[in-house]
């Protein structure tokens, strides 16, 4: 046998007496008083025997009263480890599809910010934008919103997302439309054009808009209170993570990432819009973004991101 393993069996036996430090000094006792007794010739006397029982019970006593002591502890121990995975089973609750509209609507609720990340932005140019605009204007807050986006520059990732939107959500998007590169292109130049127009109608919205070429599978909407994970593919579920939980922040530097890694519009340069925003507005806008609109784009073409940038339709209020 090597040193090494007489020496690991000697920590153990330490370990153990210590651990059991009362029940081995009660056996110690017990087993010395004995062998004396029996082979020393009547060396103990009556009363030192019984003395040392009653030591050797009173050890047994005390080991039995330090055992009961930290079986509490122990199942304390146990209840807490259960109630941390039963917490951390709780960390996502899922929504059903008629569930979304309601959650986003409790989370858009005194927040100051909104972080998005998606295919094109519908649900956020229809309702969360103007919603959120509106009730910063009304409490003369601060409104915080980052959003990233497909890159309407990008045709063949506009394709991509096209193709994966009539997989999972149909052939026909709301209003009838059918999803194609060209409508997705039309969707993300909506969403541009809608947060520089928001932008000129509340001081205090700090705004920025993210181009990405990595066609998105998931929607990411996030507000100080959690966060919500959507997806376009009606028969799986949707996902809330509450503010607090690891998850939540492991997105939120998930999210930034993203954005860093995306093209980021300067809206600092944007010309300015009317209420009503004519074409004529609307090119001289992306040409100061540095983001033309085609040039087969006709007027008919421009109106239709007008419509889609201030009037879209909610895809949660069908």
């Amino acid at each position: 046998m090597t040193t090494g393993g007489r020496t690991g069996r000697i920590e153990r036996a330490v370990a153990f007496a210590l651990r059991n430090f009362e029940v081995v000094f009660a056996a110690g006792i017990g087993l010395t008083i004995g062998f004396l007794d029996i082979f020393g010739d009547k060396l103990i006397e009556s009363d030192l025997a019984s003395g040392a029982t009653l030591v050797v019970l009173g050890a047994l006593a005390v080991g039995s009263l330090s055992e009961r002591a930290r079986r509490p502890l122990a199942i304390q121990d146990a209840m807490a480890g259960t109630r941390r995975a039963i917490e951390d089973l709780t960390m996502v609750r899922s929504l059903a599809g008629n569930e979304v509209r309601d959650e986003l609507r409790k989370a858009r609720q005194s927040t100051n910010l909104w972080y998005f990340k998606g295919g094109t932005g519908t649900y956020l140019r229809a309702v969360t934008l103007p919603e959120c605009v509106r009730a910063a204007k009304l409490n003369r807050s601060q409104l915080n919103v980052k959003i990233e986006i497909l890159n309407p520059a990008d045709e063949r990732a506009c394709a991509t997302y096209a193709q994966f939107r009539r997989m999972f959500s149909g052939t026909a998007a709301p209003g009838g439309d059918v999803w194609t590169a060209a409508r997705a292109r039309k969707e993300s130049y909506a969403t541009v054009l809608a947060a520089c127009w928001y932008r000129m109608q509340l001081t205090t919205l700090d705004i920025s808009v993210h181009l990405s070429s990595t066609v998105p599978t998931l929607r990411f909407d996030l507000s100080d209170s959690c966060l919500i994970i959507t997806q376009d593919d009606p028969n799986r579920v949707n996902l809330k993570v509450e503010r607090g939980q690891p998850l939540y922040d492991y997105y939120l530097t998930e999210l930034h990432q993203s954005r860093e890694q995306a093209t980021t519009l300067d809206l600092r340069d944007a010309t300015l819009l009317g209420l009503s925003p004519t074409v004529d507005e609307v090119r001289a806008l992306f040409d100061a973004l540095a983001l033309p609109l085609p040039r087969t784009y006709t007027e008919a073409d421009v109106g239709e991101i007008i419509e889609k940038a201030l009037h879209a339709e909610d895809p949660y209020g069908r």
